[in-house]
């Protein structure tokens, strides 16, 4: 494989770092117009490998630009992260640090939950707990919003988790913090904040990873102690890209106490 990196390299570069995170779909058309621009070979299938190369050239500035999940609706992202730092103080340049303070209260939460969300509510009354420096709850919501907006955070309907960039940029952090908490998925073996979990044996699968294992078993068994799986299987509406049918998420929950959306 060719390690020279080209212009069209580059460029796939600028355009990814101005992003900081990329759907599948649209790092594909990147990378396609990138090629014709600079008039570099091109083939629709050999991405991974294009940007092989900007890694390979991205490791003496301890970046890399990575392929992960989102656990909602199993699309595939790319997103640049750093090396260099696994800590959330690789967001001090952009928060102050009763923010971080505020960011580390909600990580908790989110990880600590049964369904892998926070409630707005949840969060603000922590505004006031904050050792660093409280915060008035408009402060707050301002702080949740730029978390948003940053790609640090996800929100719906008033609930809010950590963003697909978040997890791919923190997973070894998560890891590390939280390792009786959290799991890998026992099909991708990525982080997992939502998922299902086996009563038996306790593994995990993201709902889109388990969607797509199970969707040809009538009588779905876990992978890894083949006992019977008892939670509902999310369906799955685009075969091509493998991802589930995006049900309300009153359907997602159980009341079984060995499923959760983490």
């Amino acid at each position: 494989m060719a390690t020279q990196m080209t212009d069209g390299h580059r460029r796939f570069l600028q355009v990814l770092m101005s992003h900081g995170i990329m759907e599948g779909s649209v790092a594909r058309t990147l990378h396609r117009d990138c090629c014709e621009i600079h008039k570099v070979y091109y083939a629709h299938d050999k991405l991974d490998d294009f940007i092989n190369v900007v890694n390979i050239h991205l490791q003496p500035f301890f970046m890399q630009i990575r392929k992960g999940m989102s656990e909602d609706d199993g699309r595939t992202y790319y997103a640049l992260v750093n090396l260099a730092e696994t800590e959330i103080s690789k967001m001090a340049s952009d928060y102050t640090e009763n923010e971080l303070e505020l960011f580390r209260k909600t990580m908790d939460v989110i990880i600590i939950s049964e369904s892998g969300f926070a409630s707005s509510t949840n969060i603000l009354n922590l505004a006031d707990q904050l050792r660093t420096k409280k915060m008035k709850k408009k402060e707050a919501e301002q702080v949740l919003q730029n978390l948003v907006q940053d790609k640090w955070l996800s929100e719906r309907d008033g609930e809010y988790t950590l963003h697909t960039r978040c997890i791919m940029e923190m997973e070894q952090y998560i890891l590390s913090n939280y390792q009786d908490l959290v799991r890998k998925c026992n099909i991708c073996h990525s982080l997992a904040i939502q998922s299902q979990v086996c009563e038996t044996c306790g593994i995990g699968m993201h709902l889109p990873c388990a969607g797509k294992y199970f969707k040809a078993q009538t009588e779905p068994h876990c992978p890894h102690c083949n006992e019977f799986w008892p939670h509902e299987i999310p369906e799955i509406n685009r075969p091509d890209s493998q991802v589930p049918s995006s049900a309300p998420r009153e359907r997602r929950r159980t009341s079984s106490s060995g499923t959760r959306r983490r």
